[in-house]
């Protein structure tokens, strides 16, 4: 599809947002060129790609919105027109054969990232899209300008029609997204609400016991409980705390119990079993049986589960069983606060969505629309951070489009 009134657009951040904006505004025929600070473009998304690259997921769509939380009003609208099912057709359009796993959640069948992005890459020069890698944003000139500073030094400006902000978040700065946007747009007067890590372990004061014996273990098929919202999934005990899906599907919770006083989450070591029918199995532990040798045998807990009922109670394991069962059921684990932002997998916080006009274009700053992780939302894992990110880009793409047009006729 094309127009007759082609406009150039400039747009800011080589990850999937700015690409899926790139595509969408090439398609209606604009000129664009794509700047990014790295020495190539999608380096954040072929990290994703390491762990599967998890596409989207397939549930109901009024469920999938609602992952959003509090942005899920706005979002919705976002998502209804770069639905999941659009996601998966588009990645087929690019030669990308899709399954669905177990949990739902939606891969490409080559389990990485890299054929999708060299397919996406190759669609985007036919479509005429310009790369300009190893050029840095850093504002505007006086004029008005976009100000841009190559890595060998040199300066160089542009005046597009139209700007799309994609810059992602503030974590894993290494490749491209280290959040120094918000200050340059704040000083414009956009409002910012603060980065914070999402999708990240917390930190938790073991004990050098507990580091030694278990930094590294699994602690498989545990429900976590953190301000009264509930995640499965298995743990990974490290030197500094916890690390895993359920934790990170609790980020919004654990975020908001570090705000207050005594910080903690509650582990459900047996999800599956009530405390009464875990009691009547310890009960029969033989007589001179070590406690961890009924928890392992009879409970049929791991070494590093029972490390952390022992880390939870100072050593002192209840002597019961039915006290036993009860702090399998809920084991207190006291924050000592969240993973550095640098290593999340995600960033909440972001533009405020007051700031943005329906087409996400900046209010304060006519003709520069932002898009994906810099604005503020948040969502757990499972394809709902990568459909997030494509769906802003589609969106704000066509409000540019709109946008430029309207401009021709005032």
């Amino acid at each position: 599809m094309t127009h007759a009134n082609p406009r150039s657009i400039a747009i800011i951040g080589g990850g999937p947002t700015g690409l899926m904006g790139a595509q969408t505004l090439a398609q209606l025929g604009h000129h664009v060129t794509l700047y990014d600070a790295m020495a190539s473009v999608g380096r954040k998304f072929l990290l994703a790609g390491c762990g599967g690259l998890n596409l989207t997921h397939s549930e109901e769509i009024t469920r999938f919105t609602a992952r959003y939380g509090e942005a899920s009003p706005w979002m919705k609208e976002v998502i209804a027109g770069f639905s999941p099912a659009d996601l998966q057709a588009w990645a087929i359009d690019l030669g990308q054969d899709l399954f669905v796993g177990s949990s739902g959640r939606i891969f490409p069948k080559a389990m990485k990232a890299s054929p999708l992005l060299r397919a996406w890459l190759a669609r985007l020069s036919i479509l005429g899209v310009g790369f300009e890698v190893s050029t840095r944003w850093e504002g505007w000139t006086d004029d008005g300008a976009l100000s841009f500073t190559r890595s060998d030094g040199g300066h160089v400006t542009a005046t597009p029609d139209a700007t799309l902000l994609a810059l992602g978040g503030a974590s894993w700065a290494r490749l491209g997204s280290n959040g120094a946007w918000a200050s340059i747009l704040a000083a414009k007067g956009v409002e910012i609400t603060p980065l914070v890590a999402s999708n990240c372990g917390v930190l938790v004061r073991w004990s050098d016991h507990l580091i030694n014996r278990f930094a590294g273990a699994p602690i498989k098929a545990v429900c976590v409980t953190c301000g009264g919202v509930q995640a499965r999934g298995d743990l990974m005990v490290t030197k500094a705390g916890l690390e895993g899906g359920a934790i990170y599907a609790l980020s919004p919770e654990i975020r908001a119990a570090l705000a207050g006083d005594n910080p903690t989450i509650t582990l459900d070591l047996r999800p599956d079993q009530d405390a009464t029918s875990l009691a009547n199995r310890l009960v029969k532990a033989k007589a001179g049986q070590s406690l961890s040798s009924a928890l392992k045998s009879h409970a049929n807990l791991s070494p590093a589960s029972i490390g952390l009922m022992r880390e939870a109670c100072s050593n002192h394991l209840p002597q019961t069983a039915m006290g036993l069962a009860r702090l399998i059921k809920a084991l207190p684990v006291a924050l000592a606060g969240l993973a550095p932002i640098d290593r999340a997998i995600s960033t909440a916080g972001g533009i405020a969505r007051r700031a943005l006009t329906k087409d996400l274009m900046l209010k304060n700053v006519p003709d520069v629309f932002a898009a994906g992780e810099m604005l503020d939302w948040d969502a757990p894992t499972g394809g709902y951070l990568l459909q997030a990110c494509l769906a802003t880009g589609k969106h704000s793409a066509l409000g540019i489009h709109a946008h430029v047009q309207k401009t021709l006729t005032e």
